[in-house]
C-alpha cells in the first residue's frame, strides 16, 4: 500500500448485510438513514480503526487500485430521488494530497462519472459530498467505485435524506493567458469562492471541456494545443455536490505560429475505388516532411471530407447520393503545414432512395445568428428569431422579412444564450398565441406571447427554474403530433443534472400550453419527458409519431437519438454509445468536428441535420424497426455553419439557416442566410 502502513484494531467482516431501513410506508426521500461502510459489501477494501472521528465501529479503506468499491443496500417504499451524502477523509499519502474520484451507480447503472472526493487535509479530517440519485421502489444497490490508481478514500457512512448543497461557487475572475507557445500556454485566473468549498476548475474553450484543475488551484498549463489558433477560454467553479459557477469572463488567446516552415510533400498515386451511395475507397503513397507527417485529409476543392493519421489508405463516408465529386489528399505535419494536394480523381456516386436534396436557393439575406424558424398555420408565412438581437421576424415563403417585435427580459451569456426556439400553438387561428425559449437574468425560460399576424405583444413566463451558463442552453421548442410543447434544454455546463430528475436542465421537456406537466408525462408531476442529454437542440416526429433528438457532445461524438418517454440517454457516463445498463444508445453517432448538431427535420422519413462545427447538412434515412440508413452529407464547407433546418408545409422543401455571425463564424453582422432546398 502507498498511503500508509496499516494498523489492526476491531476490524469488521468485509461484507455484511445492512440492518437500516427506511420507516415503513415513507416515501424514498422522507428520512434520514445513515448506513456505516463497515457494514456493506466491500471489495479491493478493508475495515480499519486507525484514524479519529470516524462513526461507527470502523472505516473502509479502499486499496491504492482501480475498481474497489463499497456497495451499500438502500431500500425505498416509493420511487422517487434522494439525497445521499458519503463521509469521507482523504489524507496525505507519499507526501502528496491527491483527488481520489468515484464513480456513482445505482442498480448497476452508472449516474455520476468520476464524482471529486478532493484532499480534506489530513487523515484525521472528514467531509462529505452530497448528491441526488433517483432510486427504484424496493431494495437499492448503490455503489462507489474507485477510478484511479490512488483508489478510493477513506470512507465512514452514507447518509441518505440529508440536506443537499444547493448553491453553486461563484463565477472565477478574469483568466489570462502566458506563456504562450505553439503548442501551449498558462492560463491564471481569480479563485472562486463557495459556500463550502471549491475541488475543481473546468475549463473550455468555446462550448468544449478540454481541461481541469484542482479546487485549490488559480492556474493550468494547457498542452496539446495547435499552432496560431485562436482559443477562447473560460473557467468555471466546481463543489463537491456538483454545482458549477457562472463562466468567468473570457479570454482569447493565440498561440503561436509553428516554429516548423516546412510543409511536407504531396501524397503521389492517389486512386480510388469502389464508389457507391455514400462511399469510396482511397489509397496514396506517403508523403515526407522533415520532422513528420502527422496526417492526411481527404478533400474535395475546399472541403474536407475525411482525417486521418499517418496512414495511406481510408474510406471516405458521408457522400452525398448521385453527386460528382473530385478528390485529392494532402498531408499535415504537427507544426501545422499543408502539404500540395496529390493528383486528383474523380468519382461519381449512385442513387439513393427515400429522396435527395436536388437544389438550393437562397431566399433571404441579411441575418445575425437566426435561431429559430417556426411556420404558421396556413404554412404562407414562419416566424423566425435572432439570438443576439431579441427580435422576432415574420418571413414570407418567398424570403421577404419583416420585424415584428422583441422578446422582452432576454439577455446574452456572451456564448450560446438569448432568444433560442420558437413554436406556433396549434390553435392560433383562435388564441394567437406563440412560444419563445429565452435566457434571462435569473436562467432560461419558455414564455408565452401575442402574435397577430403583425405585431408581437404581451409576456408571460410559462416556465422558469432552468439553469443558464455561457454554453449548453439548449432551446428548441416544437409542438408534437400529440399537441403538446416540447423543449430542450441543456445541462448548463453542470453535467451533473442531466441526471438529476428534479432538475430541468438535460431534458426534454414535455408541457401543455400554459407550461405545466402533461397528462401521460412518466414522472407525475413533471415536466421531465426524458433525461440524461447534454446539450440537445434538434426535435423532429417521423411518419409514425416518433421523437427524434439531436444533441452535442463535449470532445467525442454528437448523437441523433430516438427519445422516448422516461428514458436516460447517458450524459455525463456516456458521450455516444457506451452500452451501459439502463442507458439509451444513440441511433448514429459522429465525430463532433464533423457535425455538431443543431435543428432536424424529417422529409420522406428521411432525416435532415444542420451541423454546425462539420458546416455540412446530413440525411440520415429511417428504416424497419428502430434502424437508420447510411448517413451521408451535403454541403460541406459550403455555406458554413449551418443551424436551423425546417420542413416546409405541404412540400417536399426545407429551410436551412447559418450562423457564420456567430463566435465561432466570425462573420460580420448581417452575413447570415436562408436557403430553400428542393428534395426529389
Amino acid at each position: 500500500m502507498q498511503r500508509r502502513t496499516r494498523l489492526w484494531f476491531h476490524a469488521l467482516p468485509a461484507a455484511v448485510a445492512v440492518a437500516a431501513i427506511l420507516p415503513l410506508g415513507q416515501p424514498a426521500h422522507a428520512a434520514a438513514v445513515r448506513y456505516q461502510a463497515e457494514n456493506a459489501t466491500i471489495s479491493h477494501g478493508v475495515v480499519e480503526s486507525n484514524h479519529a472521528g470516524y462513526t461507527g465501529t470502523g472505516f473502509v479503506n479502499y486499496d491504492n487500485a482501480v475498481g474497489g468499491f463499497v456497495e451499500w443496500s438502500v431500500p425505498a417504499t416509493t420511487a422517487g430521488n434522494l439525497s445521499i451524502a458519503i463521509r469521507y477523509a482523504n489524507g496525505v499519502a507519499n507526501g502528496a494530497s491527491v483527488d481520489r474520484p468515484m464513480d456513482i451507480s445505482v442498480n448497476g447503472t452508472l449516474v455520476r462519472t468520476g464524482l471529486s472526493f478532493p484532499s480534506t487535509g489530513d487523515w484525521d479530517t472528514w467531509q462529505t459530498v452530497t448528491f441526488t440519485v433517483g432510486l427504484s421502489a424496493g431494495t437499492n444497490r448503490i455503489r462507489a467505485t474507485a477510478v484511479t490508481a490512488n483508489g478510493g478514500p477513506n470512507v465512514d457512512v452514507l447518509d441518505t435524506g440529508v440536506p443537499g448543497d444547493t448553491v453553486p461557487p461563484a463565477a472565477p475572475g478574469q483568466p489570462a493567458c502566458s506563456a504562450v507557445t505553439e503548442n501551449s500556454l498558462t492560463l491564471t485566473w481569480g479563485a472562486s469562492t463557495d459556500n463550502v468549498g471549491v475541488v475543481a476548475y473546468d475549463i473550455y474553450h468555446d462550448g468544449n471541456k478540454i481541461s481541469e484543475a484542482a479546487g485549490t488551484a488559480t492556474s493550468k498549463s494547457l498542452t496539446g494545443l495547435q499552432p496560431h489558433v485562436e482559443y477562447r477560454l473560460s473557467v468555471f467553479g466546481r463543489d463537491a455536490a456538483g454545482n458549477v459557477s457562472t463562466s468567468s469572463p473570457q479570454a482569447t488567446c493565440t498561440t503561436l505560429p509553428g516554429s516548423d516552415p516546412q510543409a511536407p510533400s504531396a501524397p503521389a498515386d492517389f486512386t480510388t475505388a469502389n464508389a457507391a451511395g455514400s462511399s469510396v475507397d482511397t489509397s496514396w503513397t506517403a508523403s515526407t516532411d522533415n520532422v513528420g507527417v502527422t496526417g492526411y485529409e481527404v478533400r474535395s476543392g475546399g472541403s474536407v471530407l475525411k482525417t486521418v493519421g499517418n496512414v495511406t489508405s481510408t474510406t471516405v463516408t458521408g457522400l452525398a447520393c448521385n453527386t460528382a465529386y473530385t478528390l485529392a489528399v494532402v498531408a499535415k505535419d504537427a507544426a501545422g503545414n499543408v502539404s500540395a494536394p496529390s493528383n486528383a480523381r474523380s468519382i461519381h456516386t449512385s442513387g439513393c432512395t427515400g429522396g435527395v436534396p436536388s437544389s438550393i436557393t437562397t431566399i433571404s439575406t441579411g441575418w445575425t445568428i437566426p435561431w429559430g424558424i417556426a411556420w404558421m398555420p396556413d404554412g404562407q408565412t414562419a416566424i423566425a428569431t435572432e439570438r443576439d438581437s431579441f427580435a422576432v421576424f415574420k418571413v414570407t415563403l418567398a424570403g421577404v422579412r419583416t420585424r415584428v417585435g422583441t422578446v422582452p427580459n432576454s439577455v446574452q451569456t456572451d456564448g450560446e444564450g438569448g432568444l433560442l426556439g420558437v413554436a406556433v400553438d396549434p390553435n392560433w387561428s383562435t388564441n394567437h398565441f406563440v412560444y419563445l425559449m429565452h435566457t434571462a437574468s435569473e436562467g432560461n425560460r419558455i414564455a408565452r406571447m401575442t402574435y397577430n399576424g403583425s405585431t408581437l405583444t404581451g409576456y408571460t413566463a410559462l416556465v422558469t427554474g432552468i439553469k443558464k451558463n455561457r454554453y449548453h442552453n439548449g432551446g428548441r421548442l416544437a409542438f408534437g403530433p400529440d399537441g403538446r410543447l416540447y423543449a430542450t434544454t441543456g445541462e448548463a455546463q453542470t453535467p451533473a443534472l442531466a441526471q438529476d430528475r428534479n432538475s430541468l436542465n438535460g431534458k426534454v421537456l414535455r408541457m401543455k400550453t400554459d407550461g405545466t406537466p402533461a397528462p401521460g408525462n412518466p414522472f407525475p408531476g413533471s415536466l421531465v419527458y426524458s433525461y440524461g442529454h447534454r446539450n440537445p437542440q434538434g426535435l423532429a416526429w417521423d411518419s409514425r409519431g416518433r421523437l427524434w433528438e439531436a444533441e452535442f457532445g463535449n470532445s467525442q461524438f454528437d448523437e441523433l437519438n430516438l427519445v422516448k418517454p422516461g428514458r436516460n440517454y447517458g450524459w455525463p457516463a456516456c458521450e455516444g454509445t457506451c452500452s451501459v445498463s439502463g442507458m439509451e444508445n444513440p441511433k448514429r453517432q459522429w465525430s463532433v468536428n464533423s457535425a455538431s448538431p443543431s435543428g432536424i427535420a424529417i422529409v420522406r422519413d428521411v432525416v435532415y441535420m444542420a451541423a454546425l462545427r462539420g458546416e455540412r447538412m446530413w440525411r440520415i434515412p429511417l428504416q424497419d424497426g428502430e434502424n437508420t440508413g447510411t448517413p451521408t452529407s451535403y454541403y460541406v464547407g459550403t455555406y458554413g455553419r449551418l443551424r436551423t433546418v425546417v420542413k416546409v408545409p405541404g412540400a417536399d422543401q426545407l429551410w436551412l439557416s447559418t450562423t457564420n455571425c456567430d463566435n465561432n463564424g466570425g462573420a460580420a453582422d448581417g452575413s447570415d442566410k436562408v436557403f430553400r432546398i428542393t428534395i426529389a
